[in-house]
């Protein structure tokens, strides 16, 4: 694949990797330090005119520093006459705040969108956005792919007993995800009403659906402080299901994530690979991990060639 680049951001070093060895490439030469106040500085070490450029950068960690190093890289080969410049952002940043949810909230996912704009982006590859319409905030192309056939092939593969779950989402806003890997199995699902006092605590559950005598997956796009999906597995176990499993695409788990999964009752937390998860995985035995490398691998190298994407919403890459 000639005219092709594709540099690693500090966040995900590991993913990049991977990325890159799919491709059968080598990731681009880039420096990135800070001065000692702190402010961001990145080297390009090698010449990007005319180049297809591709910048992966996850939203997790230090995420200001991440968001801000991403900004700059892209100027960086923008200003050096890149060609088209791709962010590849497996996760990304501030999706939550994605509309005004009390007065004098900011729609702070937008405010990102025109960011990437303004830094200079060209085309945005992300996965599993918290809301699909975050892909409006943009002028730009945006291919938000899906971690579901990964997910799907995951299921079929480890739970010897999928024909007989059922698939349950946590909140409301994850119904629509559950009720298409549901279908694609062939399976029942349900849903937990949850009615939150303040963010990032959840007050009161109610169970709609069946999941007794059967194994309950529970499926949502990221988990957080894991107070929602720890809650959801006690009521799914009180409702009679017989084990739970909770699937993710982004485990960010951050403050007490960790000691809230250790405790609670799942057989396994699975997550793909969108955040580093080595750390957690030491700390966390019922964690396991997903490779999707390949579907953002497969999708930057569908972009270089001009070749439809939408192969990737449904089928894994070999």
């Amino acid at each position: 694949m000639p005219n092709i680049k594709i540099f690693s951001g500090s966040s995900h070093q590991d993913l990049s990797q991977k990325i890159a060895d799919r491709l059968g490439l080598e990731l681009g030469k880039v420096v990135t330090k800070k001065f000692s106040n702190q402010e961001t500085c990145v080297e390009i070490g090698e010449s990007v005119r005319g180049e297809d450029v591709y910048i992966v950068q996850s939203g997790c960690g230090e995420i200001n520093d991440n968001l801000m190093e991403l900004l700059i890289m892209i100027n960086a080969c923008k200003i050096a006459s890149a060609s088209r410049v791709t962010a590849v952002i497996p996760c990304f940043p501030y999706a939550r705040q994605d509309k005004k949810d009390k007065s004098r909230a900011p729609i702070s996912a937008k405010l990102v969108a025109n960011m990437l704009s303004v830094a200079g982006a060209d085309h945005i590859i992300t996965m599993d956005l918290h809301a699909s319409q975050i892909q409006g905030f943009f002028d730009i192309p945006v291919d938000n792919l899906y971690a579901e056939p990964a997910v799907l092939k995951w299921i079929k593969e480890n739970i010897t007993e999928w024909k007989n779950c059922t698939i349950v989402s946590p909140d409301a806003g994850g119904a629509k995800r559950v009720t298409s890997i549901a279908d694609r199995l062939n399976v029942d699902f349900a849903l937990i009403h949850k009615e939150r006092k303040k963010a990032n605590e959840v007050d009161r559950m109610v169970l709609v659906g069946d999941v007794k005598d059967r194994v309950a997956i529970l499926v949502d796009d990221m988990a957080d402080t894991c107070g929602t999906i720890c809650h959801a597995a006690d009521k799914l176990l009180s409702a009679g299901a017989t084990k739970v499993y909770a699937i993710l695409t982004h485990g960010i788990f951050s403050g007490p994530a960790i000691s809230r999964i250790n405790n609670a009752c799942f057989e396994a937390v699975v997550v793909t690979n969108t955040i580093p998860q080595e750390d957690k995985m030491k700390h966390c035995p019922k964690i396991q991990v997903i490779d999707i490398s390949m579907i953002l691998a497969e999708a930057i190298r569908r972009t270089h060639n001009g070749e439809s994407v939408s192969y990737l919403f449904s089928h894994v890459p070999l």
